[in-house]
């Protein structure tokens, strides 16, 4: 069975802008990662892609613009624009504009449809926001692009646009370290002395006799009293021999 295959656009067309709408958030979101695939694939790895997440915060932010293109219904453009560089990953300095007498409009997104890419919708969105410059009163029209997308570079200096100079990229290549030193080997075990104390407790503490060694030095006191108890009761046998001994009576002879 053969492939169907996707219609193309007709030779007139007539594409009408509008602001986006909560309900168009969903169909955007998958017009764009349509548009940037191929463009982010082989043009922008540096970058951090574009989170959904962060796609829907920014319809809810003040001073952005978010317009959409549409033929017969269906998108076929989004541009978004800030009149004011907001967000905490935003390396732009306003003052860097101020110094030079800039009134900067912030491009930040700029998708056309791959099947109607070459037929004046981007020329119509380029001049969309040109027109809302003017009416806010802003002086530039300033955007950001890879410098490897030669495509996209062609087309912007086609239209005037021009290269700022503000911000040029470098790198310089680090000498790859892990993060863990390498083992190490550890000396021979020797005995601990109070001078040779470990760096985590320092030198070795004095430590209370043993009991063993209690033991040990006790038991000179323990055989003098042994020794006194034996004289004792060598004592006290003698005293109970000489009670039993029969008594002997000495006279006194007068002498006449």
């Amino acid at each position: 069975m053969p492939k169907a295959k996707t219609p193309k656009p007709p030779d007139s067309l007539e594409v009408r802008v509008r602001r986006i709408h909560r309900r168009d958030l969903n169909r955007t979101w998958e017009f764009l990662k349509l548009v940037f695939r191929d463009v982010n694939r082989e043009t922008v790895e540096y970058q951090r892609p574009r989170s959904k997440r962060r796609f829907l915060e920014v319809y809810t932010s003040e001073w952005i613009e978010q317009l959409l293109y549409e033929v017969d219904g269906s998108i076929v453009g989004y541009s978004e624009c800030a009149f004011e560089a907001t967000g905490d990953d935003n390396w732009v300095n306003p003052r860097w504009f101020e110094k030079r007498g800039m009134r900067p409009l912030f491009v930040e997104e700029l998708a056309v449809h791959p099947d109607y890419q070459g037929r004046g919708v981007g020329s119509f969105m380029l001049d969309q926001l040109q027109h809302l410059a003017r009416t806010r009163g802003c002086t530039h029209l300033v955007l950001e692009v890879a410098e490897n997308n030669e495509s996209a570079l062609t087309w912007y200096r086609t239209r005037s646009f021009y290269k700022l100079d503000a911000a040029i990229f470098m790198a310089q290549k680090v000498p790859g370290e892990p993060d863990l030193l390498p083992p190490r080997r550890l000396k021979r075990r020797q005995k601990p002395t109070a001078e040779t104390g470990t760096p985590s407790t320092g030198p070795m503490p004095e430590t209370a006799p043993t009991r063993a060694a209690a033991r040990k030095g006790a038991r000179p006191r323990r055989g003098r009293r042994a020794a006194e108890a034996a004289q004792a009761s060598h004592e006290a046998a003698a005293r109970d021999s000489e009670r039993r001994r029969p008594t002997q009576h000495f006279g006194v002879v007068q002498a006449g």
